[in-house]
C-alpha cells in the first residue's frame, strides 16, 4: 500500500556547513612518509594505513592491578570495543629509591604492553615525570619531594633525574614502538601542567634525544593548558567531580557537557590542584575554549566513572557515563578517551598506602586502599552497565568510524533552557548522523520533545526523519544514520534506531541496528524496496517507510535485497558483544561478561547457569570448565548454549545495626581545609564475619558484597586493612580470593563508623536522607567462575 506523507511545515530544518579545507603536514607529529602502518595526524582527524582512523582509548593502570588479572581486564578491554589502552608510569613505584628501578611483577610494563598486543589493543603511555591520578605526592617519590627542587620546570637538576626516569621506561619500550611494528602509538608528556609549555616542549625534547620515536606526541590540554605546537592537546569531561567543594551540588561545567558543543576544554577538572598547589586561578573569560581548525578534537578523559574523596562523593550513574561519550561524539571528537576503563587498588609503598591525602599536602583525602572509580570493570573485575553501554557506541566506530571521523560537526539547540531541543549533525555533505539527546543526569532533567521531526538538508537532498512527528521521551541520547550505505545499491535514508554492527553469515549481510525504548522504529529506504520478513512497507514519495511487525529483539530480522536488518532491543544489544572466535568474526549474546582470546571465549559467571548464543554459529562450544548443553537451533538465526558453573551468590547476613559507641570528632585539613577521612577507627562499630570455606572454593574469584549505610568502612583480615569504603549509594565489593585461606580460618572483620548528617560531607541527593547510624542490609558472596569455551568450525566457509 503506498500512503504519500507530506513534510511537516514546522519539522526543524538543519543544513550542514562543508568541512574546512583539510590541512595535513602542518604538525609535527605521525609517521614518516613511507612508513608501514603509517599514522597520520591531519587538521580534522588521524589517519593510520591511507584510512581514517577513529581510536577508542582506555586508561588502564597495570601497577595497580594484580599482575595475574592483567588479562581478564585487557579482554574486557577489547571486548568493550577499545582498540588503545593507555597507562599511568608511576615514579614513585618504579623508582622508590633514587636510582633504584624495579620492572618485576606487576611493574612490570613490558610485560603489560605485550599482554595488550596479545589482545589486539594499542598503548598510549602516559610517561609523566608527574602523573597525578590520586597519587601520593601525584607520582613522584617522596625522595624527590623531600629535594625540594623546583620540579615540572626546567631546572637542570630535575631534568636530569627525569632523564634517568625517561631512559629507563625507553628502555622497556624498545621493540614495542609503532615504529618497530609494536603496539605503543603514543606518549604523554607530563599531567595537566597549565604554564609551563617550554618545559613540555623539553619533555619532547629529551625523550627524542634519548631514542624514543613515536608518531603520537601528546599533552593534556584542558583548564586552559599551555600546549605547545610540538604535542597535541587531548582534553576530558566529566559528569560530575570529587575535587568540588562539598558545598557544590553541581560543578558549574557537568551540565555543559550533555549538550553539544565545539567548546573542547574544561576548567573545573584539575581546578582544586591547580589553586592550591600552583596559585592558579582562571578567569573563564580570558581562557581559550575553542581550538582553531588546526588541530583534531580528541579526548583522554572523558569519565568512566567517578572517584569519591571524603568531603564530596558524587554518584554518577552507567547512563551519565554513555550520555556524556555520546554527546561527546556529537560535538565532533574524533579520538574517545576514558578516565578510568578498570579501576583499580592504590599501591602500598614504603610510607604506606600511596592515596592522594591531606597528610601530603593535597586538598582531597580520597580512600587509602581502593581506586574502583566506579569504572565499566570494577576494581575487582566487576562488568557494570556502561560497559555495555559503551559497547555499543564502540561497536558503531568500528564499523562506521572512518567515515564519522571525515564528517564536519553542525552544532545547534543546548542552551540551559531544559526544553529547547539539543541536536547536532555530522555530516560530509552526502550522508552523516543526526543526534538528539534529551538526556540530563537526575538533579537537573530535560523535558521530552513532543511532535519531535527534523529535516536536515544534505547536498542534494532533505532527509526528514522520523517521516511522521513523534514524541521524543525524556532521559534518551540517540545518533541516527543519514543516507547510510546497506549496499552499493540500497540507501538506508533514515533510521529511527542507532546503527550497532555489521557482519556476515552463510546466508549473506547483516546490519544490526538497536531500538531505543520508548522510540516507535522506523526505517526510510531511498526507492521502491521489496520488503519481507518483520517489516511492513509503505510509500512516502520516492521512498519506502518500513515499519516493524514484530517488537525488537534478537531474532526481528527485516529482509532486503542483498541484506538483513536486525533491529534488537536494548536488553539484547547490552549483551551482544563483537569477538573473534575460532578464526572469525561473530556476534555473541551473552548472559555474562565475555572476551576473547587466542580465538576461544573466557565467560565470567556469577550465576549457577548461564546462555551463550553465537552468529555465526560454530559446530560446537565446549569447555573443560563447565557443562556446555546445546540448544535446538532448527531455522533460527542464532545458535544457543546453556553454560552451568560452580558459580552464585550465598547471604552470609543481613539486617544489621551496628553501634560505634565512640566515632571520631569532624576534622579538616588540606590545603583548602577540606573534611579529613578519619584516621581512628577504635570507636568504630566492629563486625565479625564467618565466611565458610566452601564458599571461597572452586571458583575464580569470591567477592565479599556489602550492602551498607554509614561514612566510612574498613575490611580486615587479621590484622591487614584489605579493602576501604566511602559510603555513597553503592554496594561496597571486598576481593577475598587473595586471602582464601585466612578467611575460611578467621573470618573477615569490618570497621564501621557512623553515617552522621552534620558532619557536612556531601552525597548524592538520591541517598541523602538515609537514616543516621549504621545499617547493614544484607552481605553476600558472590562466586564468580572464569569457564574457557573453545568453538569448532563447521566446514563451511564464511564470506
Amino acid at each position: 500500500m503506498n500512503i504519500d506523507v507530506h513534510p511537516v511545515p514546522t519539522a526543524r530544518r538543519l543544513r550542514p556547513e562543508p568541512p574546512p579545507p583539510l590541512r595535513r603536514g602542518h604538525l609535527p607529529l605521525g609517521d614518516p612518509a613511507g612508513a608501514s602502518d603509517r599514522i597520520e595526524v591531519t587538521s580534522g582527524w588521524m589517519e593510520r594505513a591511507g584510512k581514517p582512523w577513529f581510536p577508542i582509548t582506555g586508561e588502564i593502570h597495570y601497577s595497580r592491578l594484580p599482575r595475574d588479572r592483567w588479562s581478564e581486564v585487557l579482554g574486557h578491554a577489547r571486548a568493550g570495543g577499545l582498540d588503545t589502552v593507555a597507562t599511568y608510569v608511576f615514579w614513585q613505584a618504579h623508582e622508590p629509591q633514587p636510582g633504584q628501578f624495579r620492572w618485576d611483577g606487576n611493574l612490570d610494563l613490558r610485560a603489560f604492553i605485550e599482554l595488550a598486543a596479545r589482545h589486539g589493543l594499542d598503548v598510549v603511555v602516559r610517561m609523566g615525570p608527574w602523573a597525578h591520578g590520586e597519587a601520593r605526592y601525584g607520582g613522584f617519590p617522596d625522595w624527590l619531594v623531600e629535594r625540594v627542587l623546583p620540579t615540572r620546570t626546567n631546572d637542570p637538576a630535575y631534568l636530569e633525574l627525569v632523564r634517568r626516569l625517561y631512559g629507563q621506561i625507553i628502555d622497556q619500550l624498545v621493540g614495542l614502538t609503532h615504529a618497530e611494528g609494536g603496539p605503543v602509538v603514543g606518549v604523554q608528556m607530563d599531567n595537566e601542567l597549565y604554564d609551563q609549555p617550554e618545559h613540555l616542549a623539553t619533555l619532547r625534547m629529551i625523550a627524542e634525544d634519548l631514542g624514543l620515536r613515536m608518531p603520537i606526541w601528546t599533552a593534556t590540554g584542558w583548564g586552559g593548558a599551555q600546549v605547545p605546537e610540538s604535542l597535541l592537546p587531548l582534553y576530558s569531561a566529566y559528569s560530575d567531580g570529587f575535587w568540588e567543594d562539598s558545598a557544590t551540588e553541581w560543578p558549574e561545567f557537568a551540565a555543559f557537557h550533555f549538550r553539544y558543543s565545539e567548546v573542547r576544554d574544561d576548567l573545573t577538572v584539575g581546578a582544586d590542584l591547580r589553586e592550591s598547589l600552583d596559585g592558579i586561578v582562571l578567569d573563564p573569560s580570558a581562557a581559550q575554549l575553542e581550538d582553531d581548525a588546526a588541530l583534531p578534537f580528541a579526548t583522554c578523559e572523558l569519565g568512566g566513572g567517578m572517584h569519591v574523596a571524603y568531603h564530596r562523593r558524587p554518584l554518577v550513574t552507567s547512563e551519565d557515563v554513555g550520555a556524556l561519550a555520546l554527546a561527546k561524539i556529537g560535538s565532533g571528537s574524533v579520538w574517545q578517551g576514558y578516565y578510568m576503563y578498570a579501576g583499580g587498588t592504590q599501591r602500598r609503598g614504603g610510607h604506606g598506602t600511596e592515596q592522594e591525602s591531606h597528610a601530603t599536602g593535597y586538598p582531597n583525602d580520597v580512600p587509602a586502599v581502593s581506586y574502583d572509580f566506579y569504572a565499566p570493570v570494577g576494581e575487582h573485575g566487576q562488568v557494570r552497565l556502561h560497559h555495555h553501554l559503551l559497547r555499543r557506541q564502540h561497536l558503531w566506530l568500528a564499523t562506521d568510524g572512518s567515515q564519522l571521523a571525515t564528517m564536519r560537526t553542525m552544532v545547534g539547540g543546548g542552551s540551559e533552557d531544559r526544553s529547547e531541543l539539543r541536536w547536532s549533525v555530522r555530516s560530509d555533505g552526502h550522508r552523516g548522523y543526526l543526534f538528539l539527546t534529551t538526556y540530563q543526569p537526575a538533579r537537573r532533567p530535560l523535558d521530552p520533545q513532543p511532535g519531535l521531526q527534523v529535516a536536515v538538508e544534505l547536498d542534494d537532498t532533505i532527509v526528514t526523519v522520523p517521516s511522521r512527528p513523534m514524541d521524543l521521551p525524556a532521559g534518551l541520547s540517540l545518533a541516527w544514520p543519514l543516507r547510510y550505505p546497506l549496499t552499493d545499491d540500497l540507501v538506508l535514508r533514515s533510521a529511527t534506531a542507532r546503527l550497532v554492527t555489521r557482519i556476515a553469515d552463510a546466508a549473506g549481510e547483516i546490519v544490526v541496528l538497536s531500538a531505543t525504548d520508548g522510540v516507535p522504529v522506523e526505517l526510510v529506504l531511498d526507492g521502491d524496496v521489496d520488503v519481507r520478513g518483520a517489516g511492513t512497507a509503505r510509500r512516502d514519495g520516492g521512498h519506502t517507510v518500513v515499519d516493524l511487525t514484530d517488537t525488537p529483539g534478537p531474532d526481528t530480522v527485516v529482509e532486503l535485497p542483498g541484506v538483513r536488518v536486525l533491529v534488537v532491543d536494548e536488553e539484547t544489544v547490552n549483551r551482544l558483544y563483537r569477538l573473534e572466535i575460532a578464526g572469525r568474526d561473530r556476534l555473541v549474546l551473552s548472559g555474562a561478561p565475555v572476551y576473547g582470546i587466542d580465538g576461544g571465549l573466557v565467560a565470567h559467571p556469577d550465576t549457577e547457569s548461564v546462555t551463550m548464543s553465537l552468529l555465526p554459529a560454530p559446530a560446537s562450544l565446549t569447555s573443560d570448565d563447565a557443562d556446555v548443553v546445546a540448544g535446538t537451533a532448527a531455522g533460527a538465526l542464532w545458535k544457543t548454549w546453556t553454560v552451568s558453573t560452580t558459580a552464585g551468590r550465598r547471604t552470609v547476613t543481613s539486617g544489621l545495626q551496628p553501634h560505634a559507641p565512640a566515632p571520631p570528632d569532624p576534622a579538616r585539613g588540606g590545603p583548602m581545609g577540606r573534611l579529613s577521612a578519619p584516621r581512628d577507627f577504635t570507636g568504630a562499630a566492629r563486625v565479625q564475619l564467618d565466611v565458610p570455606g566452601e564458599l571461597l572454593a572452586d571458583v575464580d574469584r569470591a567477592l565479599l558484597r556489602i550492602g551498607w549505610t554509614g561514612d566510612v568502612g574498613r575490611a580486615l583480615i587479621g590484622e591487614e586493612v584489605v579493602s576501604d569504603h566511602f559510603w555513597h549509594g553503592r554496594v561496597w565489593d571486598v576481593d577475598l580470593t587473595p586471602w582464601r585461606e585466612l578467611v575460611a580460618r578467621d573470618g573477615v572483620t569490618l570497621e564501621l563508623l557512623p553515617w552522621r548528617r552534620d558532619t557536612g560531607v556531601w552525597v548524592d541527593p538520591s541517598v541523602r536522607e538515609v537514616a543516621e547510624g549504621i545499617t547493614v542490609s544484607a552481605i553476600e558472596v558472590v562466586r564468580v567462575a572464569k569457564v574457557l569455551l573453545t568453538a569448532e568450525e563447521t566446514s563451511a566457509s564464511w564470506s
